[in-house]
């Protein structure tokens, strides 16, 4: 883990499991709330054998997956805060269990020994829509973008990418980016998605669409780190 530091933690577990009760999706949410889909049969998966961060520059280099070239991230333009990093776990969440604070811009992914991986992310309307507990009922590699009616009324021009009309197919300018986990509740999706973005830039911030946004490297890594059905906490 050459190239990582565990730097501090600004807010206390107290304040951070201050949690609400479940929020009901709102049926018109953004760019990552495509259709209601049915999850593929589950698939019964070992958990993945956990990959080195290594450094900054290891962590966003340029990559080739699926046949796509994922272009490097200029990591000296992103705020140190929101690289991938080791910190202390500040939630008390059983190790394995992603935690989103939506107000920090973090996403937790638990581990053993007290500590957490922590990943910068950019938040849509859609990723305040929703919190509560779920999990990540399934999970998609370059995923196709599906246009919800709602949205097309807002945007007529991406009509062209309505679910009539396939939607927009997995590439590098697809909103949802190289990976996309589908977060379900009781068995529902709750259309509230994590998922990749080309435009790393965003990250940090609250933009107008989407979900939980993250660097395509990171949601990558994400991905490989956790199996169908791992818990999640939005907060």
């Amino acid at each position: 883990m050459s190239g990582i530091s565990k730097p501090s933690v600004g807010f206390s577990r107290r304040q951070f499991l201050t949690v609400s009760g479940a929020v009901a999706a709102s049926a018109a949410l953004s760019a990552c709330t495509t259709i209601r889909e049915p999850a593929p049969e589950p698939i019964r998966q070992p958990i993945p054998q956990e990959p080195p961060l290594g450094g900054y520059e290891q962590m966003y280099a340029s990559v080739v997956d699926e046949g796509y070239e994922l272009p490097a991230i200029p990591v000296n333009k992103v705020e140190k805060r929101f690289l991938r990093q080791i910190v202390q776990d500040p939630t008390g969440e059983m190790p394995g269990t992603i935690v989103v604070d939506t107000q920090a811009h973090y996403l937790y992914l638990i581990r053993p020994g007290g500590e957490a991986i922590r990943y910068g992310v950019g938040l849509g309307r859609a990723g305040f829509a929703w919190q509560g507990r779920a999990v990540v009922q399934w999970k998609k590699k370059w995923p196709t973008w599906k246009v919800p009616d709602e949205m097309i009324a807002r945007q007529p021009e991406l009509e062209k990418y309505s679910v009539a009309n396939g939607g927009m197919q997995p590439g590098l300018k697809n909103p949802l980016g190289s990976r996309a986990l589908y977060i379900f509740q009781d068995g529902e999706d709750t259309l509230y998605r994590i998922h990749g973005s080309p435009e790393w830039w965003t990250i940090g911030k609250s933009v107008s669409s989407g979900c939980v946004r993250m660097i395509n490297q990171d949601v990558m890594d994400l991905y490989n780190r956790v199996p169908n059905k791992t818990p999640i906490l939005v907060y």
